[in-house]
């Protein structure tokens, strides 16, 4: 038996997202034909589009459907760039935390060496949460050099919810749009795009349940974006390409059924997390618990759990799961097969053995407390384990 820890990564499909995708695979028709074929395609993909602005709190026609959360980001990001440097030249600056997923981080980098972006990262706090202050006198430093921000709703590896209302409230105040990826959040926490204020938000599918190779930008209808991809002027012409309408079709499936689950999602996720936490605290008392450690869902996402084990290599301890059955995530980049330690551990202050030799647990639909039970089991052995593994590397490398 495998037990799926890793819900973080990818979510097992929705039995309805899968029979709303399937149900139109058989079907032929592009979206933008004149035809019936075509205008059937149409359909799927409008009446999809109102389920998601229905679930997500926005206007039909401020959802851009997209290839998933990269293409969202990297549309949000370099199109909004873009057009706030054409209608003022003088907006060059992004601001940003030092926290974001690597498709808001690259992105951002990218812009700096190709478009001459200059990009504020700000520093988190110890629980992985935005430096309030930091931000608002980097804000108000220029304001009128600042072209957006971007700050994403959850982090995906330790769990923390940022304070979005402020971000906004502070980045308002001069006009300023805020992007915000809420890849992690929508099905975790309440989530709706008018009342956050945000301008642009990502979501994807696959982290709700929905199918690999969709989601969606959803951008205020005054919001100006520059199009990364440029054809037949889909998607408000900011999104060029044939649409996927069994794929979006499952998308909005997923998220329909994600948002109005939610609540009792997140109160069993709840539960859930935190007695796997005080388990692996009781087995492994050295370990320690990263992250916000208030359990609810303004302050952590339900169904995250990301502990440092002292003295072990995170992929040790990975791999040694995994060998038992137990899939759960490192949370941390591997650059040509050499372990780095992570850019989020490392931005809340820990030690690079400290953010080596972390975990991320992460749960979902589909978890269950027989999941929980196999973890608990395994944990105690398998840090001893990797905690013996790692005395002797250690010792090699001294002689």
């Amino acid at each position: 038996m495998t037990v799926y820890l890793d819900h973080a990564a990818t979510t097992p499909i929705l039995a309805e997202a899968a029979a709303a995708m399937t149900a139109q695979l058989g079907n032929v028709g592009n979206a933008n034909s004149l035809h019936a074929s075509g205008r059937a395609a149409r359909r799927v993909v409008e009446e999809s589009r109102e389920t998601v602005a229905r679930a997500l709190g926005c206007r039909p026609g401020e959802v851009v459907f997209t290839s998933g959360g990269t293409e969202s980001d990297n549309l949000a990001l370099k199109g909004l760039f873009w057009a706030r440097r054409a209608a003022d030249p003088q907006r060059t600056r992004v601001l940003a935390t030092k926290i974001e997923h690597h498709a808001v981080l690259d992105p951002l980098e990218w812009l700096e060496a190709e478009e001459d972006a200059r990009v504020d990262l700000i520093a988190v706090d110890a629980l992985g949460r935005i430096d309030l202050a930091a931000f608002e006198a980097a804000v108000e430093a220029a304001p009128q050099d600042v072209a957006l921000v971007s700050v994403m709703w959850a982090n995906n590896e330790v769990g923390t919810i940022q304070p979005i209302a402020r971000i906004v409230e502070i980045a308002h105040r001069y006009g300023i749009p805020v992007h915000t990826d809420a890849v992690q959040a929508i099905g975790q926490v309440p989530v709706d795009f008018a009342a956050s204020g945000v301008d642009a938000m990502t979501v994807t599918g696959h982290k709700i349940g929905g199918p690999y190779g969709v989601g969606a930008l959803l951008v205020r209808r005054e919001v100006q974006l520059t199009a990364l991809l440029h054809g037949g002027g889909q998607e408000r012409d900011v999104r060029s390409g044939t649409i996927d309408a069994p794929a979006i079709a499952g998308f909005a499936a997923a998220c329909e059924l994600a948002v109005k689950e939610q609540p009792a999602l997140a109160s069993r996720l709840t539960a859930l997390r935190d007695r796997m936490v005080a388990g692996i605290l009781a087995v492994a008392p050295s370990s320690a618990y990263n992250g916000d450690p208030v359990s609810d869902v303004e302050h952590r996402l339900p169904g995250n759990a990301h502990l440092t084990f002292p003295g072990c290599e995170g992929d040790s301890l990975l791999m040694l799961l995994d060998a038992r059955g137990i899939e759960c995530s490192t949370g941390s980049a591997c650059n040509a097969g050499v372990p780095q330690p992570s850019h989020v551990l490392l931005a809340m202050g820990c030690g690079d053995e400290q953010a080596r030799g972390s975990l991320r647990f992460s749960l979902g639909h589909t978890s269950t407390d027989a999941d929980i039970d196999a973890l608990l089991e395994a944990i105690g052995p398998v840090v001893i384990r990797a905690r013996a593994a790692g005395q002797t590397s250690r010792g090699a490398e001294r002689a």
